[in-house]
C-alpha cells in the first residue's frame, strides 16, 4: 500500500471524508466478539475503512440486511466440479463464497507444473479470490503411475514465484510417519519458504499421529468420527469439516464442536459438483446444516471465516473490521443464510443470487491431448485366477471407502474370471493412460450393481488414469476408446454403441461448457446409468468409481499396477 492510499483510508475510517461506498444500516456480525453490531460499513479503495455511521459518494442500503465476511472453503480440488476456476467462480460467488483454498493436485497429477500453471492463469478470469496450495503427492503415491513427477527440487520455482499459499494436503502419510527422504525433502522445502502445509490423515492414531503432527502438518480433513477429530485438535491440528459432493462427515463431527475448540474447526467441501453448488449451496449450506445440528450462528460464521482466515495466514480478511478486505456478504437472515448480495475485495460480484460481472473464460489448449495409451487391446481385460476364491473391492454406499472382501468366483475352462449373473460382481480395470506403459490392471468390483454394457471414465483419483467397470470385456473395450477418441471424460455404453457421454477436454478432468451444461449432461449420464445399465440406486454411479483406484483411502483399491491394500500399504494378489 502505498502512502497516499493509507492517508485516505485513515481519512475516509476517521469521517473526515466519504467512503467509495457506504453500505448502509447493516447488522454487522463480529466474528471476533461473537455479537451484531449495528450500522453502516465504509468502503474504501477495496478495503473496509471503518464500522458506524459514514457518508459516501456512492449508498446501498442493506435495509437490515446482515452482514458477514465473505466466506471461506478452506479445501477444495476444483476439478472434481467437472467446471473450470472462471466458471466454478461463476456459481460459487453468488452463495457468499468470496475465497478458495484450493489444491489442484488432479491436474498436477495429469499436467504436471503445466496444469497448475493453467488453473493459476485461468483463476484471474474470476473475482473469486482462489489461494493456490502446491500439489505435495504428484505422483499421489508409488503403486500407481501419474503424468508427472513434482519433487522438492521442482517445488522450488512455484514457491519462488509468490503465487502459491502452501503445501497441499500430503496424502503420503506412511512416508511421513517412516520419515522417508522425499516427504522429509518436500515438508523442508514448504518450511524453509514458511508455508502452510495440508494435510491428510485418515485413520492414523497414537503414535503414528504424533509423528504425523510433528511435521508441523497444520490441518486434517478426512477425520470422520468425533474422536479423530478430537485426536488431532489435541495435537495442534485445525480439523476441516468437510460436506461435498461425495464425502459428508459435517453434521458428524459437529457433535465434537464445542465452545472450547470451535477456533480449531474451518469448513470446506473438497469436491463440490455442480448439481451440489446449484441445489444445495456451497458454503452457505454448511452454515445452514451448522445451525440445524443447533451450533450457534456466529460460531460458524467463524469457522467459515476468521479461523479460515488464520489458519492460513490471511490477515487481510476473515472479518468485517478496519484494514481488512472488503469481501462482504448480505444475508437475510442467520438461519437460512441466503445472500442477498456480495462484494469481493469492495467490488460487487453478485446480486439477488446471480453473478453480475462478465466471465471471459481462459484459453485451455496447453492441457489438451492428456491421452498416451499403448497397445491396449479387449484381450488385456482377461483376468486369469489361480483360485475360485478372490479377493473383491466392496463399495460402501454414500462415500469413498471400501470394504476388502472375499467372494466365490466362477472361472472357465482356461482359469479366467467368468460373470456370474446372479452375483453382484463384476471386473473393474485401471488402463494407464500418461506413460505410454501399456498397463492395464483388472480386478474384481461388488456392490456397484451394474448389469448390462460398462462405463469408462478419465476422472480416477488421483492419478486419473481411465477407470472401466462393465459386465462384458468387448463392451469395456469400447467405452475405453471412445474415451480415448473424445479427448477424456465419461462414456457408457451397452451393446457396442455409446449410450451416454461427456467429453471432459481439460486435461481429461474438466469441461470447457457451463456449469449448467455440465450439471444437465451428469443428470442424463446418471440416469442412463440406472435405467440402462442397471447401476444400483444407492451408489452415485460416477463419483464413486472416481474414488476406486485411490490407494490412500481405506481399505483396498486398484491402481495401473494392481490390486492395493490400503491397510497393509502393498499389493496383494487377486487370489484369496
Amino acid at each position: 500500500m502505498e502512502k497516499p492510499m493509507l492517508k485516505k483510508l485513515i481519512e475516509v475510517a476517521a469521517g473526515k471524508m466519504p467512503a467509495d461506498t457506504v453500505i448502509r444500516n447493516c447488522k454487522v456480525t463480529d466474528v471476533f466478539n461473537s455479537e451484531i453490531i449495528e450500522g453502516d460499513i465504509a468502503l474504501c479503495d477495496g478495503l473496509i475503512a471503518g464500522i458506524g455511521s459514514y457518508k459516501g459518494l456512492h449508498e446501498i442500503h442493506a435495509d437490515g440486511l446482515y452482514a458477514a465476511p465473505g466466506l471461506i472453503d478452506s479445501h477444495i480440488h476444483i476439478e472434481s466440479s467437472f467446471l473450470s476456476p472462471e466458471e466454478f467462480g461463476r456459481l460459487a460467488v453468488p452463495r457468499g463464497t468470496t475465497t478458495l483454498i484450493a489444491d489442484p493436485h488432479e491436474i498436477a497429477n495429469v499436467c504436471g507444473l503445466k496444469g497448475l500453471n493453467y488453473m493459476i492463469e485461468a483463476s484471474k478470469k474470476t473475482v473469486l479470490d482462489i489461494q493456490w496450495m502446491l500439489p505435495s503427492c504428484v505422483p499421489a503415491t508409488l503403486f500407481e503411475h501419474a503424468g508427472a513427477v513434482i519433487d522438492a527440487a521442482a517445488m522450488a520455482e512455484p514457491f519462488a514465484r509468490g503465487e502459491i499459499l502452501g503445501l497441499g494436503e500430503f496424502m503420503d502419510f506412511p512416508g511421513v510417519v517412516g520419515a522417508r527422504d522425499d516427504c522429509l525433502e518436500k515438508l523442508l522445502a514448504a518450511k524453509l519458504q514458511g508455508k502452510v502445509i495440508d494435510g491428510h490423515s485418515p485413520g492414523i492414531q497414537d503414535k503414528a499421529l504424533n509423528a504425523y503432527a510433528a511435521a508441523r502438518i497444520r490441518t486434517d480433513h478426512e477425520c470422520s468420527t468425533v474422536e479423530e477429530m478430537l485426536d488431532r485438535i489435541s495435537r495442534g491440528m485445525y480439523v476441516l469439516l468437510r460436506q461435498g459432493s461425495a464425502c459428508r462427515n459435517l453434521r458428524e463431527l459437529l457433535k465434537g464442536v464445542t465452545s472450547r475448540n470451535s477456533r480449531r474447526c474451518l469448513l470446506c467441501t473438497d469436491d463440490c459438483q455442480p448439481r451440489t453448488l446449484m441445489a444445495d449451496g456451497h458454503m452457505d449450506h454448511h452454515l445452514r446444516l451448522c445451525v440445524e445440528e443447533g451450533l450457534d450462528p456466529l460460531t460458524a460464521l467463524q469457522m467459515a471465516s476468521l479461523n479460515a482466515a488464520e489458519c492460513y495466514g490471511l490477515q487481510d480478511r476473515g472479518a468485517i473490521a478496519p484494514g481488512l478486505r472488503a469481501d462482504i456478504v448480505l444475508f437475510d437472515n442467520l438461519k437460512d443464510f441466503n445472500a442477498q448480495r456480495v462484494w469481493i475485495g469492495g467490488r460487487e460480484a453478485a446480486s439477488a443470487g446471480k453473478y453480475i460481472l462478465p466471465v471471459h473464460p481462459y484459453d485451455p489448449s496447453e492441457t489438451k491431448g492428456s491421452f498416451h495409451v499403448k497397445d491396449f487391446t479387449v484381450e488385456k481385460l482377461r483376468l486369469p485366477i489361480a483360485s475360485d476364491r478372490a479377493h473383491v473391492i466392496r463399495i460402501i454406499p454414500g462415500g469413498v471407502v471400501t470394504a476388502k472382501e472375499i467372494a466365490d468366483i466362477q472361472r472357465d475352462h482356461k482359469g479366467d474370471f467368468v460373470r456370474d449373473s446372479t452375483k453382484d460382481i463384476v471386473k473393474i480395470a485401471v488402463v494407464e493412460r500418461h506413460q505410454n506403459t501399456g498397463n492395464v490392471a483388472v480386478a474384481l468390483l461388488a456392490g456397484y450393481g451394474i448389469r448390462k454394457g460398462a462405463v469408462a471414465l478419465s476422472i480416477a483419483h488421483d492419478s486419473h488414469n481411465i477407470m472401466a467397470v462393465g459386465v462384458d470385456d468387448e463392451d469395456m473395450a469400447f467405452a475405453v476408446r471412445a474415451l480415448i477418441r473424445q479427448g477424456g471424460g465419461i462414456v457408457l455404453a451397452e451393446g457396442r454403441r455409446i449410450v451416454e457421454s461427456m467429453p471432459l477436454p481439460i486435461a481429461g478432468l474438466m469441461s470447457d461448457q457451463s456449469g449448467e451444461w455440465v450439471d444437465k449432461k451428469l443428470t442424463q449420464i446418471h440416469q442412463a446409468a440406472h435405467d440402462v445399465l442397471g447401476v444400483s440406486r444407492d451408489v452415485e454411479p460416477m463419483m464413486t468409481l472416481c474414488f476406486m483406484a485411490l490407494p490412500v483411502i481405506p481399505e483396498i483399491k486398484l491402481t495401473d499396477m494392481g490390486l492395493f491394500d490400503v491397510a497393509k500399504f502393498e499389493f496383494i494378489p487377486i487370489e484369496a
